[in-house]
């Protein structure tokens, strides 16, 4: 079944746009790269995967040879979650962003965000 690859969902607070595959399921998606914007224009971004998506992916790498066989994986903006699909996804940004504050460096800005900040 075709769906939109962007699926934006806002809160109070900030919106998240996923960018999903074609043939992810937002309820069940694991492993899916997100763009959070803060009201005031403040943006991250996110990867978001299930601990068996890493499993797979380190598992494939050791058959590929990438990331010497499989030994690593890195990935600066991840964020690992229990459960997959977007509503998890977006609630445990809510809870980050909770926990931290708006102002929070805990995922990367972008770029352009970065350059504002030392203007200050």
């Amino acid at each position: 079944m075709a769906h939109e690859p962007l699926v934006t969902m806002e809160t109070a607070d900030f919106s998240v746009t996923y960018v999903l595959a074609l043939d992810d399921d937002a309820d069940t998606v694991e492993d899916v790269d997100a763009v959070i914007r803060a009201r005031d224009g403040k943006g991250w971004t996110a990867t978001f995967m299930t601990p068996r998506k890493i499993a797979e992916v380190m598992d494939h790498r050791s058959t590929t040879g990438e990331c010497a066989d499989g030994l690593y994986l890195r990935i600066p903006d991840l964020v690992i979650v229990r459960e997959g699909g977007l509503d998890a996804m977006t609630r445990t940004l809510v809870d980050l962003f909770g926990t931290y504050g708006m102002d929070t460096n805990v995922l990367p800005r972008f770029a352009a965000d970065e350059d504002d900040d030392e203007d200050d």
